[in-house]
């Protein structure tokens, strides 16, 4: 069980390091290819369009063909088109790239998240996104090295290699996934395939999907923007800017790895609540016009404050809902989570062309206080229907 655990982190490496590529890459792209900067918002639109496709019809896939292969090949897209968008020369070359990426990244997403919920704790749920916060801490890592040297291709490049060593491990691991002696069971259970329309009569769903979208649309307005951010507004180099993005990340990470340790002492809805009151000061620090050092503070504030809820919430998915839905709503959580990948990079570029990047501080809190409300109506609701489990 064990080496299967470790095998399952480094999977959710590889869901992260192509997430934060395109945030950090972006200054140099746009005035390499010549392609305005906003443009970065129409294929992180595709990226995210394509995984919310992919979590949608994923429990069908994920019953058939079972976790272990489905990750195995949707990890070896999400290296295919790192590699391709290395040698990219225009701009719509990128656009069938970004849908193989979002495509795979969504199955890769929808089947581990629900895998590890229903079959490992609550600590291991945090760790396995603390290893998502490590693949995205790694990519602008790896991008303001090959900035500073090769240029942005070369960052590609590297992730690439990084990928492609996870797709190899993730199929030698597959018959890992088949042993009894894992401690685990075998493959998924069968699980009930709840259509969209009959979760979207559910109240307590339509809350979490605007949890999710909400907590979502925060981590990548600051993935995407938060860079170019530092380096329009605060006047940060494109390889300044990229390593401050690794420092928010990191902030995530870290955020993540502390839940997981606490996670025997506190239970999951206290720390989410933790993770909310990090939130609040962190864009009160993004919102003041401070150095451009205090700006990445904020950001690594907001990394750590942000990070915990996600998982925490795609934790209690079998709590909240029950085992035998928990796939098609882990799904659909999952599809609205990247509804808001999809939806925010646009609105802060559509917001900012009108009012300049200054405004971008202020999108996130008006983010922030949406997924507050929000979160306050769903475990009204759970109270309500019994299902609040403060033991969790």
């Amino acid at each position: 069980m064990a080496f299967l655990l470790v095998v399952i982190y480094i999977a959710f490496i590889g869901l992260g390091v192509p997430d934060s590529l395109i945030g950090s890459a972006w200054p140099a792209v746009h005035t390499e290819l010549n392609i305005p900067v906003e443009a970065v918002s129409f294929i992180t639109f595709i990226i995210s369009g394509s995984t919310v496709f992919s979590s949608m019809f994923s429990t069908k896939i994920l019953n058939k063909i079972g976790t272990s292969k489905v990750t195995a090949f949707s990890t070896a897209m999400t290296a295919a088109s790192l590699f391709g968008f290395s040698f990219v020369k225009s701009f719509w070359i990128m656009i069938p790239l970004a849908v193989i990426l979002g495509l795979g990244a969504g199955a890769i997403d929808s089947g581990l998240n629900n895998y590890v919920a229903l079959h490992f704790k609550a600590s291991h749920m945090n760790f396995l996104h603390c290893f998502y916060g490590v693949g995205v801490s790694l990519s602008p890592y790896l991008m303001s090295v090959a900035l500073s040297n090769t240029g942005w291709r070369g960052g590609y490049r590297y992730a690439f290699y990084v990928q492609a060593a996870i797709t190899i491990l993730l199929i030698v691991s597959i018959p890992l996934w088949k042993r009894p002696s894992s401690g685990v069971q075998a493959e998924e259970e069968n699980s009930t395939n709840l259509s969209l329309l009959q979760m979207a009569k559910m109240p307590e769903v339509r809350q979490v999907w605007v949890i999710m979208l909400a907590t979502n649309a925060i981590e990548y307005a600051c993935g995407v923007w938060g860079s170019t951010y530092l380096v329009e507004e605060k006047g940060f180099l494109p390889e300044h800017g990229a390593l401050a993005l690794t420092v928010y990340y990191v902030g995530m990470s870290i955020g993540r790895f502390v839940s997981g340790l606490l996670s025997n002492k506190i239970n999951t809805w206290k720390r989410i609540g933790i993770g909310c009151a990090i939130l609040a000061p962190a864009i009160a620090v993004m919102l003041l016009p401070l150095h451009g050092v205090l700006t990445v503070a904020g950001l690594f504030l907001v990394g750590l404050g942000n990070g915990s809820i996600y998982p925490n919430m795609i934790h209690l998915t079998p709590h909240n809902f029950g085992k035998e839905v928990s796939q098609s709503v882990m799904g659909s959580q999952i599809a609205f989570a990247y509804i808001g990948v999809m939806l925010a990079p646009p609105a802060v570029s559509l917001i900012s062309g009108i009012f300049g990047i200054k405004i971008y501080p202020v999108l996130l809190a008006v983010l922030y206080a949406i997924m507050i409300v929000f979160l306050k109506l769903f475990i009204n609701n759970l109270k309500k229907k019994n299902r609040y489990d403060r033991n969790v």
